[in-house]
């Protein structure tokens, strides 16, 4: 299966799915920036229940301005307060600790462009669950794309995916129950090496 898909901060679990499952992956970057999507957004399951971490990005003049082209606002120290928010949603998990130092540096390192983060983002979740993304991106934006591919770019607003996963053990669940795809992390840390057995096994929902 060949995939068209965005490329997302520490993306959902649905959007792991789709790589997890598809032969090549195209990444989308020459699409325009839409607020309040998983562009700049992941969600976690803190002990309150379910958590947005929201990057930051500089305002533009320009009504249509390229995702590529967005920058992060750097005024606000968000890399901080995103890894505490994972620590204590996640310190207590089976995994935390296993995976925190390869996860350390995206929140320290200070990055220009959202699109430059979420790309490494994306690298280092790679090398934690051990799956080996081929990828290419496109040159050109396409509103409809040929046959031979599957379009996710969807997936990219959480809004409009009904996905509906399997159940695994979450921190908090005997608080608020289970919570349904969030962002990839919160697998990783509680299931580990068996994540991408999971996400290979799991079935997305797309109108």
């Amino acid at each position: 299966m060949n995939i068209l898909i965005h490329p997302t901060y520490f993306p959902s679990i649905s959007h792991f799915v789709a790589m997890a499952q598809a032969e090549n992956i195209t990444f989308e970057i020459e699409d325009n920036f839409q607020k309040q999507t998983n562009r700049n957004r992941t969600y976690i399951y803190s002990p309150n229940g379910i958590q947005l971490l929201n990057i930051p990005v500089k305002h533009s003049k320009v009504s249509h301005q390229k995702t590529k082209d967005i920058k992060i606002e750097t005024d606000f120290d968000w890399q901080k307060q995103h890894f505490k928010s994972l620590e204590a949603a996640y310190r207590s998990s089976p995994f935390f600790e296993f995976f925190e130092d390869d996860l350390r540096p995206i929140f320290e390192k200070k990055h220009t462009f959202l699109l430059d983060l979420n790309f490494e983002a994306l690298a280092i979740l790679s090398k934690c669950l051990r799956f080996k993304i081929e990828s290419t991106t496109t040159s050109e934006y396409f509103h409809e794309v040929e046959t031979a591919i599957t379009d996710y770019r969807s997936l990219v607003d959480g809004k409009k995916d009904k996905s509906i996963f399997e159940t695994y053990t979450q921190v908090f669940d005997d608080k608020n129950g289970f919570i349904n795809n969030l962002s990839v992390l919160d697998l990783l840390f509680n299931e580990g090496k068996y994540a991408m057995d999971y996400l290979k096994q799991q079935k997305l929902f797309i109108k």
